[in-house]
């Protein structure tokens, strides 16, 4: 794989006009900041009524990922000036307070000129060019069709664009094949299925309270919202929890227990686990969603393939899809972009990202080389949608991604290319082991033992120490093997073969 070399200059720069941030998230946020404090012009546009639309969403789950890892150091220079401070203490907070006590006072400090909510963006091309015209398309800005609240629709123009729109209104279809389930389009009519992240325990309770409830999928979302159901069953009488995976290992999401450096992560698999061993939790492994089936008393018949043959889970009330989500690049149609074929990532981040081989902390640092789009320069895709189909993003990857693109757009290459970035180590190793009634009599162990780290295809594991072209990389990255290749699904072959949808995501 060779990289991509950055542009010498991009003439739209020249022209005064803004660098357009799609999505006021944290990220985006955080390249508003970075734009500022390179003397450049960003207009954040916001297609949800406040700044954290889709963290607002599951604003009562609190994340794995303490502040230190959140805040991005240039945001938090732009608002000392106001009195405000890091929250200080290793507790994570749950997203509402990312919202209430970082992105809301971030886009007050930015302005209302620069953060725009109630507006989204509906496409992106280029100013008189369609994406068919090849001669002088980066001399061109960047047009950008955008709808306010109203219906209102105008056009805007921006000498660069960095989409930070994330995924959360794009999640995966519970079939195994990246298809729906038959039947899933109409339970999801009937009201049967839900979200990754309902409130269980707060807004949503009722809905789950005496019923039972079968998530599908194996992410930290996962995760959380099996514990907070298991919660619910102590308080109240009659809710069931069944969980199906499509592999055969749970030991993945189990994780690293005490040996993971964000502690909430590891505590989260190590509550999971004991919670599977003891049957409070019904564990369907091997599992490939194949269809759904309403009966007449409201409730869902949920039907899979696995090594032994069929397996129907009957008396569902309720479907949680905790299937991870997808990048929507309907928007980006017009306009150049270079992805993988599989994950849907940038071609040149694709491979370090590829969660057969990573985990969230394995991430190899990375920056505006790898996020280019060599047809389009001056467009980067950054923060969760970046990464595609991969669940290995973390907050503080996306600040980075925005710093380096700031510094390239701002005309300094050596900070853009001076990648600074240091990972929490994972603690999740990859075992071929399913979980088996012999586990029950160990509980009290390790779920990570002694296994070796994943063996990793050469020209992934060079990338954690060069760049892709060789040059050499400042910065490093730290974690154990944290990929799936190592699992199987409901019908025996291995994941890195099948490569898969992926299942959650690593940023709580």
């Amino acid at each position: 794989m060779t990289s991509t070399p950055a542009p010498a200059s991009i003439p739209a720069l020249q022209t005064g006009l803004p660098v357009v941030v799609i999505g006021a998230g944290p990220v985006g946020l955080a390249a508003a900041a970075h734009l500022t404090d390179r003397g450049l012009t960003p207009l954040v546009l916001e297609a949800g009524d406040h700044v954290g639309a889709a963290i607002r969403a599951w604003g009562h789950i609190r994340t794995f990922t303490p502040w230190q890892y959140i805040v991005d150091p240039t945001a938090e220079k732009l608002l000392a000036p106001t009195g405000w401070t890091r929250p200080a203490g290793d507790v994570p907070p749950t997203g509402a307070e990312v919202v209430a006590g970082y992105l809301e006072p971030l886009a007050d400090v930015l302005g209302d000129a620069v953060v725009r909510t109630g507006t989204r963006v509906v496409a992106v091309t280029r100013d008189g060019l369609d994406k068919s015209r090849t001669l002088g398309r980066e001399q061109r800005p960047f047009l950008m069709r955008v709808q306010d609240a109203s219906g209102a629709v105008t056009d805007v123009r921006a000498a660069a664009v960095i989409d930070a729109s994330g995924t959360w209104e794009q999640r995966n279809p519970l079939g195994g094949s990246g298809l729906p389930a038959i039947g899933e389009v109409e339970a999801e009519a009937a009201g049967a299925l839900v979200g990754p992240l309902p409130d269980v325990l707060g807004s949503d309770r009722a809905r789950f309270a005496g019923r039972r409830t079968l998530l599908v999928g194996m992410g930290h979302s996962a995760a959380n919202t099996l514990l907070n159901l298991a919660q619910l069953a102590r308080e109240e009488p009659g809710t069931e929890i069944a969980w199906a995976i499509r592999g055969t290992d749970a030991r993945r999401l189990f994780g690293g227990g005490e040996a993971d450096q964000l502690p909430d992560r590891g505590k989260l698999g190590t509550d999971l686990r004991s919670l599977v061993l003891s049957g409070a939790i019904e564990h369907h492994a091997g599992f490939s969603t194949t269809g759904l089936e309403l009966a007449g008393d409201g409730t869902v018949t949920v039907v899979g393939r696995t090594a032994d043959g069929e397996r129907r889970i009957p008396g569902v009330h309720n479907v949680a899809a905790a299937t991870g989500f997808r990048p929507d690049v309907a928007m980006l149609n017009e306009v150049r972009l270079d992805l993988d074929a599989g994950l849907e990532a940038p071609t040149q981040l694709a491979p370090l990202v590829d969660p057969a081989f990573h985990s969230c902390g394995t991430v190899p640092p990375h920056g505006h080389r790898e996020l280019t789009h060599p047809g389009e320069p001056g467009l980067y895709v950054v923060g969760m949608k970046s990464y595609g189909r991969a669940p290995t993003f973390l907050i503080t990857t996306g600040n980075e991604q925005v710093r380096s693109i700031a510094a390239h757009l701002a005309g300094d290459d050596a900070a853009a290319d001076e990648v600074q970035l240091v990972l929490p180590e994972t603690g999740v190793c990859s075992v071929t082991l399913p979980l088996t009634d012999d586990d029950a009599a160990t509980a009290g162990g390790s779920c990570c033992g002694t296994a070796p780290a994943a063996e990793v295809p050469a020209e992934v594991d060079a990338a954690h120490a060069a760049w892709a072209n060789g040059e050499a990389r400042v910065g490093f990255a730290t974690g154990v093997g944290g990929g799936r290749e190592t699992d199987t699904d409901g019908g025996g072959m291995p994941l890195a073969e099948v490569r898969g949808q992926a299942g959650g995501s690593c940023c709580g």
